[in-house]
């Protein structure tokens, strides 16, 4: 379990040629407005090749190309909270 704000770091690795922009950033907004300042800082970082990464602390949480989809907010939200807030109640993204 990761604790306090300012070890808490998030990236989303998108593919530019593949405008997974639009995508990247709604998945930020998603885990900015889930955990606030419970996050020290959430990168988009541009990239090539299909990819579409979300890591926390350099963790790779979700791969699309591993898992063959994109993600659903409600999953990565949760895999978040595991490891930062296990405590905290996601409300309907917990059902």
């Amino acid at each position: 379990m990761v604790s306090g704000k300012s070890s808490c770091n998030v990236e989303i690795e998108y593919c530019v040629k593949c405008r997974f922009i639009l995508r990247a950033s709604w998945m930020a907004q998603e885990i900015l407005m889930t955990f606030g300042e419970n996050i020290g800082n959430l990168n988009l970082k541009p990239s090539s090749g299909g990819v579409f990464i979300i890591r926390l602390n350099d963790e790779t949480l979700f791969s699309r190309k591993e898992m063959g989809r994109f993600p659903e907010s409600k999953e990565i939200k949760q895999m978040i909270r595991d490891r930062i807030l296990p405590e905290m109640d996601l409300g309907h993204s917990d059902q």
